[in-house]
């Protein structure tokens, strides 16, 4: 496999594998352990977890600062709880990094 831009890492190609649509009822349990990350819709999911589970502070870092990728406030939970909108979710353990599509 090539290293180039275009081509996903064996890891984004994994990680992408392990990512499904889940329901809100059965994210309800990490979110009340604190281990649910929300993800901003304009963010690519996988390339959020795989940044995770390489730990590259630096990346995470940004987009913790611009508000990009957070731990799940409980306003974004009573919305998802009253709305049940479309979302996907992939575990980089301990985290669940959780993302709603339209």
């Amino acid at each position: 496999m090539t290293t180039d831009d275009t081509t996903p890492s064996p890891l984004y190609t994994k990680l992408l594998g392990e990512t499904a649509k889940i329901d809100w009822q059965d994210l309800e349990r990490f979110f009340a352990q604190g281990k649910l990350l929300a993800v901003a819709r304009d963010l690519d999911l996988v390339s959020v977890a795989e940044a995770i589970a390489t730990d590259d502070s630096a990346q995470v870092t940004q987009w913790l600062s611009a508000g990009l990728v957070e731990r799940m406030q409980a306003s974004t939970a009573a919305d998802y709880t009253a709305r049940k909108p479309e979302l996907w979710a992939v575990v980089v353990s301990p985290w669940v990094c959780v993302q709603e599509r339209r």
